[in-house]
């Protein structure tokens, strides 16, 4: 039965779980794991967040899948294998993997220039502060595919700094969720970069700009292009840009305020449909959904006899495209560690002050949401939360916390 007739035949289309396993027979301690569950329960005793789930898999089958504490802080529901995330920046991953598609499908090159596809990109200017005015320089080259995948493209976002360029974006109609993708793209294009296309990595909207770009490309919506080339092969029937009213009772929400730093949390209500699809942050998605697409990932492109993307493919996207001669200055890219197209890439066994293996990638969400791929020991993890404050903390734990667990 194909997922088409599938679908026609059951209106809610379940998400099929990956095997599941005795973690000794994957080579993980229970013990071990069992330490990690206990370690994320204490951060929820203390009122650190409110609840989590964490799964570990490794040589394709889970070895551990648990929920922790509620799904809100106000929820008396207690937190489920099936709660809803917003899952934020790990929708950068999937639609890099679209573009990737296209790539492979021959619609155009990692280096042709965005303007090919967007116009409007083809008169932008670099942004360079002089005495707290900022002057227009002209661009030494056009920004390509391949600068917005791995965030060299100049863009930036408004929450990373202060600049006059940040400013200018803060000022501006970018955070609205009632534009559509190509009034999105047109308002970043209309607005200076922070710095020349290739001399820098800046976490950016750049990967919204490849959603438009997706659009224009296949004469699709966002959503339609990635449930049919993805989603659905991927039967990640719970991933999209808002979920329906029947699943209210299903959704992971923040503290209000923040326990660590008492800023206050708002983020978007995940019932509401949104005008602008984020290729860089929209989705909302379960722990099952994402695992789903991590073993694809992990496969080398392909789950369950469907073959997703190239496994040359996948190897170029998880390989640095960094260098020496591009600047980072993020907090966001640890030591030891470069930027593939589409994920932050290991590069040392060292140097990050945790553990990992050369050739892991990964990414995150704002709200606290992380994966990552370890090829080299056949195993990957997914966290869910929403909490952003105690985000790196966390993430930084769980590397800890499962790599502990490998025996």
């Amino acid at each position: 039965m194909t997922a088409q007739t599938a679908a026609k035949q059951s209106p809610a289309p379940q998400t099929p779980p990956l095997p599941q396993a005795k973690p000794e027979s994957l080579g993980l301690s229970p013990v071990r794991l069992q330490r990690m569950s206990d370690a994320f329960k204490r951060e929820i005793d203390k009122g650190t967040l409110p609840g989590a789930t964490v799964m570990v898999a490794r040589r394709g089958q889970i070895g551990w899948f648990d929920a922790l504490g509620r799904q809100g802080p106000s929820a008396s529901t207690p937190m489920a294998h099936d709660s809803i995330f917003r899952i934020f920046s790990m929708t950068k991953p999937i639609v890099s993997i679209g573009i990737m598609m296209l790539i492979e499908d021959g619609h155009f090159l990692l280096s042709d220039p965005v303007s090919k596809f967007i116009p409007e990109f083809a008169d932008q200017k670099v942004g360079v502060e002089n005495n707290g005015k900022l002057d227009l320089v002209p661009l030494k080259r056009q920004m390509t595919i391949q600068d917005l995948l791995r965030h060299t493209s100049g863009i930036t976002y408004d929450h990373t700094g202060n600049g006059l360029v940040q400013q200018m974006y803060q000022q501006s109609r970018l955070r609205s969720r009632k534009i559509t993708n190509a009034e999105h793209a047109a308002l970043v294009a209309g607005m200076p970069l922070m710095c020349q296309p290739g001399a820098e990595w800046n976490y950016s909207r750049s990967t919204d700009i490849l959603g438009r770009v997706i659009e224009v490309v296949s004469g699709k919506s966002l959503s339609a292009f990635l449930t049919e080339r993805i989603l659905a092969p991927l039967q990640m029937a719970e991933t999209a840009f808002h979920t329906g009213e029947q699943n209210a009772g299903r959704l992971a929400e923040p503290f209000p305020n923040d326990p660590w730093t008492g800023d206050k949390v708002q983020f978007f209500n995940m019932l509401e449909k949104p005008v602008m699809e984020s290729g860089g942050g929209g989705l909302v998605s379960t722990t099952m959904d994402y695992a789903r697409f991590s073993q694809m990932l992990l496969n080398g492109g392909t789950l369950d006899g469907n073959r997703i993307v190239g496994r040359k493919t996948l190897e170029l996207m998880a390989s640095d495209h960094l260098g020496p001669d591009v600047k980072v200055s993020s907090p966001l890219m640890p030591a030891g560690h470069g930027f593939g197209l589409g994920f932050a890439v290991r590069t040392d066994t060292g140097m990050a002050p945790f553990p990992g293996s050369a050739g892991q990638y990964f990414w995150s969400g704002m709200a606290g949401t992380f994966f990552f791929i370890d090829p080299a020991e056949d195993l990957f993890a997914v966290f869910m939360m929403q909490g952003p404050g105690q985000r790196e903390y966390i993430r930084s734990m769980l590397r800890s916390l499962v790599y502990a667990a490998v025996e």
